[in-house]
């Protein structure tokens, strides 16, 4: 909404409030709206179809595994009552979120629960979404956005293998990273940089997955259905193919696998 002109796909000012960037932070090179075209609009073309699924499939319950500043929860106010919304993240992360919601005065109604777990001690998430509430026998949407390149394969099969417990009708919806051999040319140099931005910051991505095996994963874990479709996909159905600023990148797909 701060750069791109209307129709917006997603209207959400709550994210920008709860962050309160220092004054400036437009300038930041990482910021600039050029740049950062490609990948913005497709976090945002992502954000919105997994929401639209969510509404569209009538599911109660919506897991986010890693959910930083989504606030689904927050503008979502028409589905109060309808949907479950449980965000799983760092505790300190969480800690700070609860914080700031208050501060804004959203506070934490009942159907909104932060899951606190910690990944590196021991990640049983699962048992933590148990704890807050979560019911395993009814249906769940469950998305992890913007998290697999950044853990191992092995813990991306644990946590698919996981869901497969979901209750039948259920949906992942999680995005990957490609290889960069795969990725269109001249979005190579930037995702390379994104790379090392990520390296330097001491998140390093570490996993990267062609459609084909990302699907092979999911069906081997269990899941009844799978498949990918591209963050560029998406934005052209809600966009049609538009110009090239409000284009995809092409390194980033989506994976959907149903219960």
């Amino acid at each position: 909404m701060q750069v791109d002109p209307p129709p917006h796909l997603l209207v959400d000012e709550i994210g920008l409030a709860l962050a309160a960037p220092t004054a400036g932070w437009q300038r930041r090179p990482d910021m600039d709206p050029q740049a950062t075209a490609k990948y913005r609009i497709g976090m945002v073309a992502r954000t919105r179809f997994v929401e639209d699924t969510l509404a569209e499939e009538r599911l109660g319950q919506y897991v986010l595994l890693g959910a930083g500043l989504d606030t689904f929860a927050q503008r979502a106010l028409g589905l109060r009552g309808e949907i479950a919304v449980f965000e799983v993240d760092q505790p300190a992360h969480q800690s700070w979120k609860q914080r700031r919601l208050r501060e804004l005065g959203y506070g934490i109604p009942d159907y909104h629960h932060l899951v606190p777990v910690d990944f590196e001690s021991d990640g049983n998430w699962w048992q933590a979404l148990l704890n807050n509430g979560f019911n395993p026998g009814a249906p769940a949407l469950v998305s992890s956005s913007g998290v697999s390149m950044y853990i191992t394969k092995e813990a991306t099969t644990t946590t698919l293998r996981q869901l497969t417990a979901l209750a039948p009708g259920s949906i992942v919806v999680m995005t990957f990273v490609l290889p960069f051999d795969l990725v269109d040319e001249p979005e190579r140099l930037a995702l390379g940089g994104a790379a090392r931005g990520a390296q330097a910051s001491g998140t390093p991505w570490i996993s990267f997955y062609t459609p084909e095996e990302i699907v092979f994963i999911a069906k081997d874990a269990g899941f009844a259905d799978a498949r990918t479709l591209m963050s560029s996909e998406i934005t052209e159905r809600y966009l049609g193919e538009g110009t090239a600023p409000l284009r995809a990148s092409s390194g980033e797909g989506v994976l959907i696998a149903r219960t």
